[in-house]
């Protein structure tokens, strides 16, 4: 194995291992998500509810307590990728320090946060899938799987920039659940009858649950809307990156500059 493989290969190991100690996490994958869609599928109502599907422009009357189900679902999985993703990229980012200035890659470490988010998103995702499919038979499941995990790696990525760029835990935790609670609720029509506006199309769970709430009541694939997950991931694990160069650069080697060209101008 090349130097570069196995520097990739370790850094992948200790980003899955900050996973596997992230135990308030783990509870929350493991109960939350039941506990959540169990709950609304005994406290919400069951009556129909009309909308505008704007992925395949189809107005579409479905059960409602279904397609509530359908947005807990994006929601908790958006919640606990950008709490776990935001959590890790928190917490390792003085180890992270030590490593860069010790000559360690900095992409590589990036890209191991990014295959560590990828596959805890794609188990989190089915996870939630299979508890939607205990209580109803979702028309097309590989798809709602695929639209949660596109909405997984979209806070997955902003989890990665809030984890970069701010420098209280509290500050970030706040804006993950704030954020995902009002994405969610502007885009389910039961929450909001003007979800088919122009406008929350620009928000990060627009594709996610569009794709997801397709996956459920019809047999369309939307294709346009398939990609604006990993397009809002794209955007912030650049932003991410960027932040992340600043926070992991050696100021010692930058104020040593400066003191270096202090004597050349003086004479």
């Amino acid at each position: 194995m090349s130097r570069a493989r196995s520097r990739l290969a370790t850094a992948i190991g200790f980003a899955l291992l900050e996973h596997a100690r992230n135990r308030f996490a783990l509870v929350l994958v493991v109960f939350y998500i039941p506990l959540w869609l169990t709950l609304e599928h005994w406290f919400v109502t069951s009556d129909p509810a009309t909308f505008l599907l704007r992925a395949t422009g189809a107005r579409l009357t479905v059960d409602g307590g279904h397609l509530t189900m359908v947005s807990g679902a994006v929601n908790t999985v958006t919640l606990i990728v950008g709490f776990m993703m935001f959590m890790t990229t928190f917490k390792s980012l003085a180890f992270d320090t030590r490593l860069v200035l010790a000559g360690y890659p900095r992409l590589h470490l990036l890209i191991a946060k990014v295959v560590a988010m990828t596959l805890a998103a794609a188990l989190i995702a089915g996870y939630a899938t299979a508890v939607v499919c205990y209580y109803w038979d979702p028309v097309r499941p590989a798809l709602l799987a695929a639209g949660l995990f596109t909405a997984a790696v979209a806070y997955g990525g902003i989890g990665i920039l809030l984890g970069a760029f701010l420098r209280s835990e509290l500050a970030g935790m706040f804006v993950i659940i704030m954020v995902s609670l009002l994405d969610t609720m502007l885009q389910n029509p039961i929450s909001n009858p003007a979800a088919s506006k122009d406008g929350v199309n620009l928000l990060p769970e627009y594709g996610p649950t569009q794709v997801s709430v397709a996956a459920g009541f019809t047999h369309s694939v939307p294709w346009e809307q398939l990609p604006l997950g990993p397009l809002w991931f794209a955007g912030s694990w650049l932003l991410g990156t960027a932040a992340f160069h600043l926070r992991t650069r050696d100021h010692r080697l930058t104020g040593g500059a400066i003191r270096g060209r202090g004597p050349s101008v003086r004479a």
